[in-house]
């Protein structure tokens, strides 16, 4: 036995049709039409997300966080010599350790941060030059 309501979301009606189920076997209803859900209403108290913290201003040795997180470990100190592909920084992200390596060879000219800090995606880590 089939059986028709009128239902109200978000102040639109909408008209759908429910089978009652017995102990027997269920009987198959005649297929209706989904109704499509309502768009969703912009609240006065719903707000723009935050635009990401821009990163600081550095040349194409300027090294930034892929993702947040927090700094495990800082390998280098001002004034290194590094080398392509060497390991930097140690950035804890989801319970996951990822290694921050130098994107060529270079000499560390600043660092940034400091172990036990969170950093943003985009936030700047260190430059190598």
């Amino acid at each position: 036995m089939t059986k028709k309501f009128r239902i109200t979301v978000d102040g639109k009606q909408y008209e759908v049709e429910v089978e009652e189920l017995g102990a027997g076997a269920p009987q198959p209803a005649a297929p209706t039409q989904a109704a499509a859900p309502a768009p969703a209403k912009k609240s006065d108290e719903e707000k723009p997300a935050p635009k990401p913290k821009k990163a600081a201003p550095g040349g194409a040795g300027s090294i930034n966080a892929p993702m947040p997180g927090t700094v495990l470990k800082v390998l280098v100190a001002e004034g290194d010599s590094v080398s392509a592909g060497q390991p930097l920084v140690v950035l804890e992200a989801m319970k996951m350790e990822n290694s921050i390596t130098a994107p060529a060879d270079g000499t560390v000219k600043q660092i940034a941060v400091s172990q036990g800090q969170s950093v943003e995606t985009g936030q700047h880590l260190l430059t190598v030059d």
